[in-house]
């Protein structure tokens, strides 16, 4: 792969990131859940929204980046450290997507529905994206290898259980500090969980050629 290759597949990743968190940012908007791995950011926001949905994404990213490091320990490559500043990126990019789409009025539950579906969208199409650029996973997905590699389990089946990890502790955090209300997690959560790896998939068999070709010019 030569160094031109290797800036145009990083430079797709940041595009990708940046379409993903406006994915995010609209489902975030719809008020009905986001994806099960920002579902615990998602809650802490409300907890405690002196920090913004982008500030807490990038501690969540941290704290996944830190799991890694202690899994791994010596084995653990220098250049996944590059998560760290794309966390951030991905933080003050969904920042900006909620700053760009708050002035969609979302007080009906039809618009509330149409925003989830268009984060499902719009995030999948970043992630087929960033498959594609195939330089760096972000620190959740890598995260989840991380944790399959070390208890040699198939990476789909512990991505299940972690989704479904985050899920359940956004809801006890929601619990406990909301007088047993679930607040920020429900429908949107599970149509984003459902539907965003098919949609993904579609993006990826048809954008996989194309793109592909502009990366290896």
């Amino acid at each position: 792969m030569t160094k031109k290759e290797i800036v145009k597949r990083y430079i797709l990743f940041v595009i990708s990131l940046f379409i993903s968190a406006f994915g995010v940012a609209f489902a975030k908007h719809g008020e009905l859940g986001v994806t099960p791995i920002s579902s615990v950011p998602n809650v802490l926001c409300y907890i405690c929204p002196a920090l913004s949905m982008g500030n807490w994404l990038i501690i969540w990213n941290c704290i996944m980046i830190i799991g890694q490091i202690l899994i791994l320990r010596k084995r653990f490559q220098l250049i996944q450290l590059l998560q760290i500043p794309l966390s951030f990126l991905f933080g003050y990019f969904t920042d900006f997507g909620l700053w760009c789409v708050s002035f969609i009025p979302n007080q009906l539950y039809p618009v509330k529905m149409t925003l989830v579906f268009s984060g499902v969208i719009v995030l999948a199409f970043g992630i087929a994206l960033s498959v594609i650029a195939n330089v760096i996973m972000n620190s959740g997905e890598a995260f989840v290898k991380t944790l399959a590699d070390a208890v040699h389990k198939n990476f789909g089946n512990v991505k299940i259980i972690f989704d479904i990890s985050c899920v359940v502790l956004s809801i006890i955090l929601s619990l406990i500090f909301f007088d047993f209300k679930i607040v920020g997690t429900r429908e949107g959560t599970i149509i984003t969980a459902v539907c965003t790896g098919f949609v993904v998939k579609f993006f990826q068999k048809r954008l996989q050629n194309p793109v592909s070709n502009i990366l290896n010019r």
